[in-house]
């Protein structure tokens, strides 16, 4: 894939942007499969769906990775908060939703 500054034109750059989107989407795929395994390990091991402690680890994790790579932390947080809940949700067809 060219490097931005080696596209010379509006067909090569949107080229480049529609890969990588197929790209995070395959991502996002792979993403699902494991969060599919977890429900498989949550239901043998008795847990819920929701983990607060995990949610905030990985939210903390993505924000540093985004200052690291030179981006938006809060744009960062928001996507995965999202996508957080999207995977809980996911989860919670299977494992139920979570009692008081």
């Amino acid at each position: 894939m060219k490097a931005p500054q080696d596209c010379h034109d509006m067909t090569e750059l949107r080229a480049a942007i529609d890969a990588l989107d197929a790209g995070i989407v395959a991502q996002l795929k792979a993403r699902a499969d494991y969060i599919d395994r977890a429900v498989q390990l949550k239901q043998t091991n008795g847990l819920p769906a929701r983990i607060e402690v995990r949610v905030e680890e990985v939210v903390t994790k993505v924000r540093a990775e985004a200052v690291a790579q030179g981006l938006d932390p809060d744009l960062v947080e928001d996507i995965w908060r999202r996508l957080i809940n999207w995977s809980i949700a996911r989860e919670e067809q299977t494992l139920g939703p979570e009692r008081p």
